[in-house]
This record gives structure tokens, C-alpha cells and sequence, in this order.
């Protein structure tokens, strides 16, 4: 279903986040938006629930709620929008992830999954290491030791982890970890260890059966797509399927950077569904 809709269309987006998680509206504010921007396609990821208190996740108690906010929307919108009930499923190792039986219970239409988190050098908690460079630095200073090989190494072996062992349709802004990094650490993603960690995902999504996102949800705002294009020649020359995903959490963004992606890759040699 999702690689018939990706290759046919630009009017899709299966990323997107609500007032369920960390979004800035509801699923209501999100459907009318979208339905006005005329897509077709669109997809409800509220990051999941997972086995901790987070600031950003999902509540259990309010997955029922959301999967029937979902249900009333697609019937709302039938015939002019389908709309998608999923998950951004976190990765946290053998504690939690896509393969989870807990998700084989939810009328999930696919499953996106990523990495956010990563474990605390001085506690071991869990570490959502996805926000803004200035809270970043603190917690480099807090949890990692100012590491950064450390976060960075931990981020792609938890990655790399996660398409192994699999459950998913989509891999979620693989490369995600190199905008803080590299605010943290300029020059770091020129090192020849980051690059090795960028061909050993590349291997692992060649032999996956996943979609591969391209997200473009800090491009307007930070010049960033994740993953950045000086790595996506591997993907295109070996047709790997990718996904353009706006990672939209305010109405007015639903489409933000997707025009100028889709452009940007043709110019890299993808084809590219016509408008």
C-alpha cells in the first residue's frame, strides 16, 4: 500500500505528530489543514507509548482515545482524504520496540520506527537526545560525560539494532543524531568513524525491506534534512524506496520542505513521482 501511494503521488505525508504526543493540535486542526492543502495521503504517528515516563510519548491510557479520533476523521473525510492511524514506535533495545507483541494488539494501519533515545552514562535512564542543541549541551554535560563519540556511537548501534530486529514499514530520520552533533562538535560528520556508521546503516537498509524517510521537518527553519543528501547517492543508485515526510507538528507545517526535497531529488537522479 504505502509504496504504490509514494510512487504515484507527492500528495502524501506519513509523519506527523498531535496534540496525543508532542504536537501543537489536534487531530481535528490537522485533518482540516490537511484537507485543505489538497493531500491525499496522511498518515498520524503520536510518538508511542513506551515502559517510562516521557515528556514526549504517548500515554497508554489515551491510545483508545486516539485510535478513535482516528477512526472518526477517516469517516469524516471519506472519498477527499484517507487518513492513516500509526505509531513512531522508539527503539530502545531489548526494552521496547516495533517487535513488541504489545503493538500486534492495535489496529495499526503501518508502524514508523526510530531512534530517540539513548542510555545515561551516569544513571543509565533513557535519554531522549532529539531536542534543541541548547538542551542537548546539557545533557551532554549531565548524562554523557561531554562524550559525544559516545552518543553518537550509541545512536547509530541502537539504530542499527533496530533494522535488524525489524517490525516496521518505515525507518524514521536515520541520521537524525547529526544535527546536535555536529552543533555540538563542528566537523563531525566529515570523520571518517561517523561516515562508517553512515555505510553500515546503508548496508542494513539495502538488505532491509523498509522505506527509508526523508525528513524534512528542520529544513526551513535549520537548512537540515535528515538524512542529509551528501548520503542519500547509495540509496537512489540501489532503489531503495524513500519516503518524503514533513514530521509536521503545527497545521501551518504540514508540507514544509517537501516541494524543495522532491526537487532536490530529482536533481540527485530519483525518480520522482509528477505533481
Amino acid at each position: 500500500m504505502l509504496r504504490q501511494i509514494i510512487t504515484s503521488s507527492r500528495k502524501y505525508n506519513f509523519h506527523s505528530h498531535t496534540q496525543f504526543c508532542d504536537g501543537h493540535a489536534t487531530i481535528t486542526e490537522m485533518a482540516e489543514a490537511v484537507a485543505k492543502a489538497g493531500f491525499t495521503h496522511w498518515g498520524f504517528t503520536p510518538h508511542s507509548t513506551v515502559p517510562m515516563p516521557t515528556s514526549c510519548n504517548m500515554l497508554a491510557e489515551n491510545v483508545p482515545a486516539y485510535l478513535a479520533e482516528v477512526d472518526r476523521v477517516k469517516d469524516l473525510y471519506r472519498g477527499r482524504v484517507n487518513f492513516y492511524a500509526s505509531m513512531e514506535i522508539d527503539y530502545l533495545g531489548d526494552k521496547w520496540g516495533a517487535t513488541n507483541p504489545y503493538f500486534d494488539t492495535l489496529p495499526l494501519d503501518y508502524r514508523l520506527s526510530s531512534v530517540h533515545f539513548i542510555s545515561s552514562l551516569v544513571t543509565g535512564e533513557e535519554i531522549d537526545i532529539d531536542g534543541r542543541p541548547e538542551a542537548f549541551f546539557v545533557k551532554m554535560k549531565e548524562h554523557f560525560d561531554n562524550d559525544i563519540r559516545y552518543v553518537v556511537d550509541k545512536f547509530y548501534d541502537r539504530s542499527k539494532e533496530m533494522l535488524q530486529a525489524g517490525g516496521f514499514e518505515i525507518l524514521g530520520h536515520f541520521e537524525k543524531i547529526g544535527f546536535n552533533a555536529s552543533q555540538y562538535q563542528p566537523g563531525i560528520e566529515d570523520e571518517p568513524w561517523y561516515h562508517r556508521h553512515i555505510d553500515e546503516m546503508i548496508d542494513l537498509i539495502l538488505s532491509s525491506d523498509v522505506i527509508t524517510e526523508i525528513n524534512t521537518k528542520a529544513l526551513n527553519q535549520n537548512n537540515r534534512l535528515f538524512p542529509s543528501p551528501r548520503f542519500w547517492q547509495r540509496l537512489i543508485d540501489a532503489r531503495v524506496p524513500l519516503m518524503v515526510n514533513s514530521d509536521a507538528h503545527y497545521p501551518d507545517r504540514i508540507n514544509a520542505g517537501r516541494d524543495e526535497t522532491f526537487t532536490l531529488l530529482e536533481k540527485h537522479g530519483y525518480k520522482v513521482p509528477r505533481l
